[in-house]
């Protein structure tokens, strides 16, 4: 489809994701014994990511 057929548009910008979950507390596998300073970082953010969200 060109972009006279769809508005310029891509299949993900014509979709209204408006109603789907808000994904919360993820199972991800995390062990401290084995995390290097990258992992504890991005635990860090994640962990201020998810205040962030309960506040708003």
């Amino acid at each position: 489809m060109d972009k006279q057929h769809n508005n310029g548009k891509n299949d993900l910008e014509k979709q209204n994701f408006a109603e789907l979950p808000i994904a919360k507390n993820e199972d991800v596998e995390f062990s401290e014994e084995l995390a290097d300073r990258d992992d504890q970082t991005a635990n860090e953010r994640a962990k201020a990511a998810d205040a962030r969200a309960e506040r708003s």
